[in-house]
């Protein structure tokens, strides 16, 4: 088998929580190009949605379902019906996110909770549910989306900082028990990418320009900038890699 071979996922079938925008639409997107097929969660994924569309302009199956990660009854529903729909996930790729803004003395215990559990808890129960059964046929990779703030503190972000942080030791927990028995467990910790959750950031004229400068690349970032970053993790060729968080952020931390 040739270098470039072993990037290729013909065969299998990815899981990409967060599908429906922004960077989970293109993961999904790249993992279909790379062979997979796809199975898509977003809290309001329409039936007939753009990215199923786009999947399956690919070739690819796409399977789309609605599930609020923030209702642990309705998260475990959700499995169980991937389980019975499904079957067998090959690729788990934990990126669906929230944000919620507020300085810390006022950062109320609803904003706290939401986004550790959707962020942080629900990533934990999807890892295990799915990473269980790879496990049995020793053979899996999972993904988690982490964030420059999984380093950094950020600003009036403290439940989304502290999930984030989770997310990089809980990728190193689950490698150190996981990657002699087959299952690769990584992250991708990405910079200033322009999505929806950032437009706001991106519209203030003194806060893009104060952002923009510091980053050595020159320009935020395009959700397509991590798609290689994932089809490498999601592959053969990253069989070797465990626990490690791959950082694409245009040169951000190194500044």
């Amino acid at each position: 088998m040739g270098v470039l071979d072993r990037f290729k996922l013909d065969g299998k079938t990815a899981l990409v929580t967060g599908c429906r925008r922004g960077i989970g639409r293109a993961f999904a997107v790249g993992l279909a190009e790379a062979g997979a097929d796809i199975v898509g969660v977003s809290a309001s994924l329409e039936k007939d949605s753009d990215v199923g569309k786009d999947i399956v302009k690919r070739g690819k199956s796409f399977v789309g379902y609605a599930c609020d990660f923030s209702n642990r009854e309705g998260l475990h529903d959700f499995i169980d019906q991937v389980n019975q729909d499904v079957g067998q996930i090959d690729i788990l790729v934990n990126n669906a996110g929230t944000i919620m803004r507020a300085p810390a003395e006022v950062h109320s215990d609803e904003y706290w909770d939401k986004v550790l559990e959707v962020n942080l808890s629900a990533q934990f129960v999807l890892a295990r549910s799915f990473g269980s059964k790879m496990l049995e046929r020793e053979t899996g990779k999972i993904i988690f989306t982490a964030s420059v703030l999984t380093f950094q503190g950020g600003i009036t972000v403290p439940g989304y900082a502290a999930a984030k942080g989770g997310i990089g030791q809980l990728t190193m927990a689950l490698a150190n028990e996981w990657a002699g028995r087959g299952v690769n467990v990584n992250a991708i910790a990405p910079g200033y990418i322009a999505t929806d959750n950032n437009k706001a950031l991106r519209e203030d004229e003194k806060r893009n320009e104060q952002l923009t400068i510091r980053i050595p690349a020159g320009r935020w970032g395009t959700p397509e900038d991590l798609q290689g970053a994932l089809i490498w993790l999601s592959s053969s060729a990253s069989d070797y890699v465990h626990g490690s968080i791959v950082i694409v952020d245009g040169g951000w931390l190194g500044r």
